[in-house]
């Protein structure tokens, strides 16, 4: 059956498993043929919800892992330090930790000076904004009430049905001839006599 009978009287490297896996370009099986593969419904409030709470997991875990290894690598440098028996050196270190403690204070201090004045600027250019504003809409309203006067007193030449018959009089009694031709410089050159 095979190159080597003894060893393997049932299996050949030539001979195709009967059983086991389909290989990647059989056809799907008939019964299968037609089945759409549709993945599971996701809620997407519960996605969200579940997401971020695993955001803030992992933040937790990163900021346990990182303060637990901080404390493990200072207490191997304080045990390698009380190993050589430096205590001058433990001294210096704990002065200069101190001396970065204040000095971190100080730039927090300053962190914080600066972060106010930064606040209080923004505030006053918000303000001054505002005032620049309500400046432009006290103008706008003001050119409007200028408008609205300006309409009210033309209001007062418009023709209503009141006046409708005084006024036909007028222009019957003042006739006006609009056809005539002007030069270059607006006067009129030529006109035609009213008949």
């Amino acid at each position: 059956p095979g190159p080597f009978p003894g060893l393997c009287p049932g299996w050949c490297p030539r001979a195709v498993p009967a059983r086991g896996r389909k290989s990647r370009h059989d056809p799907p099986a008939k019964s299968k043929a037609s089945r759409v593969k549709l993945p599971p419904p996701v809620d997407p409030e519960e996605l969200l919800v579940v997401l971020e709470r695993y955001r803030q997991h992992r933040l937790v875990l990163s900021a346990l892992r990182a303060e637990f290894r901080a404390e493990v690598l200072q207490k191997k440098q304080e045990e390698r330090l009380a190993a050589e028996g430096s205590v001058e050196e433990l001294e210096e270190h704990r002065r200069l930790m101190a001396w970065n403690a204040k000095e971190n204070a100080r730039q927090q201090a300053r962190r914080e000076e600066r972060v106010r004045k930064e606040k209080e600027e923004q505030r006053r250019r918000k303000l001054e904004i505002a005032e620049k504003q309500a400046r432009k809409w006290e103008a706008f309203l003001e050119e409007k009430e200028k408008e609205v006067l300006q309409l009210q007193e033309e209001a007062k030449n418009f023709i209503t049905p009141e006046n409708l018959e005084a006024r036909i009089e007028e222009c019957l009694d003042n006739p006006r001839n609009y056809n005539f031709a002007i030069d270059k410089d607006g006067r009129i050159v030529k006109r035609t006599v009213l008949s």
